[in-house]
């Protein structure tokens, strides 16, 4: 990573242009998900006051609804750097790939490797050597995927704030079958006129 500004124009599917160290991000990816364990169970018991504990579902929920904001956020940052050299984006079907070749190269250091679509508002991308997930190890596939399915809800949320900064209302939901791979379907919303 250089310390260097970088001069205009801001190229993301330029090979040789790093804006964040790689491993920076993913010791921050690994780090999240406990965080946000951490920070809802802090929020549970301080807002306790004689009421009922959070559920695990409830607890799952909140820290997933925490993550995926978090990422909205980056998501949103990141379109505002890197897009604003651009043309403008004809349809959706551009936006997509947009994200899946150039915000994918510059979060993950590489393109999607299958994006699918019905040409009706639902795409599908596959990436099947996710960087998050190079690592991960567990002592059996089933605990492993259970252990994985929190750390899609980050990028699920890069996804959606991307998807919203180009305009486009979608759901964004993310799923592992195998390590190291994951899948993301987005399904666009109609925008109400």
């Amino acid at each position: 990573m250089s310390f260097e500004t970088p001069v205009p124009p801001y190229n993301a599917s330029d090979p040789h242009a790093t804006f964040l160290n790689s491993t920076c991000l993913d010791l921050l990816l690994i780090e999240m998900v406990p965080m946000a364990h951490r920070i809802v169970a802090e929020l549970a018991v301080q807002g306790q006051n004689g009421a009922k504990p959070l559920e695990d579902a409830e607890r799952k929920d909140a820290v997933f609804r925490r993550l995926e904001s978090l990422g909205y956020r980056v998501g949103q940052g990141l379109v505002e750097r890197f897009s604003r050299d651009r043309q403008r984006f004809s349809d959706s079907l551009d936006v997509i790939k947009f994200l899946c070749k150039d915000m994918w190269t510059l979060i993950f250091r590489k393109q999607i490797d299958n994006l699918k679509t019905n040409h009706r508002g639902v795409y599908v991308l596959t990436d099947n050597s996710f960087r998050p997930f190079a690592r991960m190890s567990m002592s059996s596939p089933s605990e492993a995927l259970a252990q994985a399915q929190p750390f899609l809800w980050f990028p699920c949320g890069i996804i959606s704030g991307v998807l919203a900064s180009l305009g486009i209302n979608a759901t964004v939901q993310a799923e592992t079958s195998e390590l190291p791979g994951a899948t993301f379907q987005i399904k666009t919303n109609p925008a109400k006129g």
